[in-house]
């Protein structure tokens, strides 16, 4: 496997995984607000989240778009 097929399969990873961020994002949140430190701050954390998420997904297509170019 090349560097380049490397690459391309990276990218796919980082957007299934991005996705997957995404998905446990709710069922983390009720986890979460049990702890009585981030009640008062759980907006910052569902906001911290969605963040690193659409981050993974960008940075996989990226990769991707990179790879096609």
């Amino acid at each position: 496997m090349g560097k380049t097929n490397f690459k391309f399969y990276y990218g796919i990873i980082l957007i299934a995984v991005g996705l997957g961020v995404f998905y446990r994002i709710p069922q983390v949140i009720l986890q979460i607000e049990t702890i009585e430190f981030f009640r008062q701050k759980i907006f910052l954390v569902r906001f911290c989240f969605y963040i690193l998420g659409g981050l993974l997904i960008l940075a996989g297509g990226i990769r991707m778009y990179k790879f096609y170019k």
